[in-house]
C-alpha cells in the first residue's frame, strides 16, 4: 500500500474493503454534514453497506473505471476523494470528494484532488476531468475554482437528494489547461 503526503499534516491512501470499520466510524462522525449535498453518507448506513460501498470501488479499480482514496489527518480517516467515474478510452474522469466537519478549512480536499487530477492527466492520459456539484454546495464549488476548473453550466433540477431536486453545476479542467 502507498501513502501520499498532503503536506505535513495529512496523507492520501487507497481506501479498501478491509478498512470498512474505520470508514463506517468516519461516516458516523460526519454523516449529517457529509450528507447535506451528496448521497455518499446515506450509502454507508451500516457496516455491511460501508463494506459493500468500498468493495464496489475495489471492483471499479480492478476494472479501471473508478478509484477511492481516504484522507488521514493525524492518522484518523477524515474524508476522501474519488474517481466516481473513469472512462480512459474517452479520456474523461469525474472527481468527487467528502470531508467530515472537524477537518474542514485546512485545504485537504484541494490538496488531495490535485494529486488525483495530476495522476489522471499525467499518468493515465485523461483529457477532461469533471467536478459535478450541487449548486447549494458553496465549499465544493470553491474547491473547483481553486483547482482552476471552469464552470461549464448547470443541469437544472438534475438529481434527487433526500427527496429534494437539486441543480447540479458541471465544472471541468482540460489537460492542456492543467499542464499550463
Amino acid at each position: 500500500m502507498f501513502a501520499k503526503p498532503l503536506g505535513t499534516d495529512a496523507e492520501l491512501r487507497p481506501l479498501e474493503p478491509w478498512q470498512a470499520e474505520e470508514f463506517f466510524a468516519h461516516m458516523e462522525r460526519g454523516r449529517e454534514f457529509i450528507g447535506q449535498h451528496i448521497g455518499f453518507a446515506d450509502a454507508a448506513k451500516d457496516l455491511e453497506s460501508a463494506r459493500k460501498l468500498l468493495q464496489g470501488y475495489a471492483d471499479k479499480a480492478a476494472a479501471d473505471v473508478g478509484r477511492i482514496f481516504g484522507i488521514w489527518l493525524d492518522d484518523e480517516l477524515v474524508g476522501g476523494v474519488l474517481f466516481r467515474v473513469m472512462d480512459i478510452p474517452q479520456g474523461r474522469a469525474e472527481v468527487g470528494c467528502w470531508l467530515e466537519p472537524a477537518a474542514t478549512g485546512r485545504g485537504l480536499i484541494t490538496r488531495a484532488a490535485k494529486v488525483l487530477i495530476d495522476w489522471a492527466i499525467r499518468e493515465r492520459g485523461v483529457h477532461r476531468v469533471e467536478w459535478l456539484v450541487s449548486s447549494a454546495n458553496a465549499p465544493s464549488i470553491a474547491v473547483a475554482r481553486r483547482l482552476g476548473m471552469s464552470r461549464d453550466g448547470v443541469l437544472r433540477s438534475y438529481s434527487l437528494h433526500r427527496g429534494v431536486r437539486q441543480d447540479v453545476e458541471v465544472w471541468s479542467v482540460l489537460a492542456p489547461e492543467w499542464e499550463s
